[in-house]
């Protein structure tokens, strides 16, 4: 691949040349040759498939992570949450038993990759918000999640962004099974559908900036309904600050400032 540097901009592909912008260049590379049938059937891209196979299921279990966090990472997600999601899966399949092409997605063996995971590496949770805190806790029954803060003051421990006047605490949890291959559909599927993709979101009262808050936090998500839970299936626990300010006695969510972390699963 190389760069264009002809005043004249072309995008598209013109005698086997490709020409495209990328973050704000222009560039040129040939037109690949290789037919997808032969990509598909002969066995010198074994070793393709084999990638191209994980890959896929990688991208199934991050979508389905993501959709179990789809109540509020709306607000907290960066453009590349999708990409970053789908290369932490890859980077756990490795660890999954079974032929290379076919291993098996273990989240539930393999929770730590994902701890501490930022929906928006811009805005790291803990940069945005460090009180103390106890949690988040998930029973092993994997059916509820608390969260508990003590009295803090917001001075210390929150950083705000420009014209926030509020904020409020957010408890986010998350199901997501197990992938593995499945020979006759011939891609990947979640272990057990339910409850694989749900999840929940709770929020604290508003809190205004400045100041102790003068009472503790607590917030708690009650995952009953959905028990006994697979035990193909994890329960990821995140945290996040939503930010918002006051007119008029009403509030209004801001466009910017928000951060959430996955900081607890089982």
């Amino acid at each position: 691949m190389a760069k264009n540097n002809s005043f004249i901009r072309l995008e598209g592909t013109l005698d086997g040349l490709t020409f495209f912008r990328k973050n704000g260049e222009n560039f040129v590379k040939t037109k690949s040759r290789v037919s997808r049938n032969r990509i598909l059937n002969d066995p010198a891209y074994k070793r393709t498939r084999e990638n191209n196979q994980e890959f896929g299921g990688a991208a199934k279990c991050g979508k389905a992570f993501r959709e179990s966090f789809a109540g509020i990472s709306r607000l907290v997600g960066d453009t590349y949450l999708a990409s970053r999601m789908t290369g932490k899966m890859r980077s756990i399949l490795p660890n999954g038993t079974g032929l290379r092409g076919q291993r098996t997605i273990n989240l539930v063996d393999n929770i730590e990759p994902l701890l501490g995971f930022n929906f928006d590496v811009s805005k790291p949770f803990d940069s945005q918000f460090n009180a103390p805190a106890i949690g988040p806790e998930i029973t092993d029954a994997k059916d509820k999640v608390t969260w508990d803060l003590a009295d803090f003051n917001t001075d210390t421990y929150v950083r705000a962004p420009e014209g926030a006047t509020h904020f409020k605490l957010a408890l986010a949890v998350g199901y997501v099974s197990n992938f593995e291959w499945d020979a006759a559909l011939k891609s990947y599927e979640p272990v057990k559908e339910q409850p694989n993709a749900v999840g929940v979101v709770e929020y604290s009262a508003a809190i205004a900036l400045g100041g102790m808050v003068s009472s503790a936090t607590s917030l708690d998500i009650d995952l009953s309904s959905y028990a006994p839970v697979p035990v193909t299936t994890a329960l990821f626990a995140g945290t996040a600050i939503v930010f918002y300010q006051m007119v008029n006695g009403e509030l209004y969510e801001l466009a910017q400032g928000h951060s959430m972390k996955i900081a607890a699963g089982k």
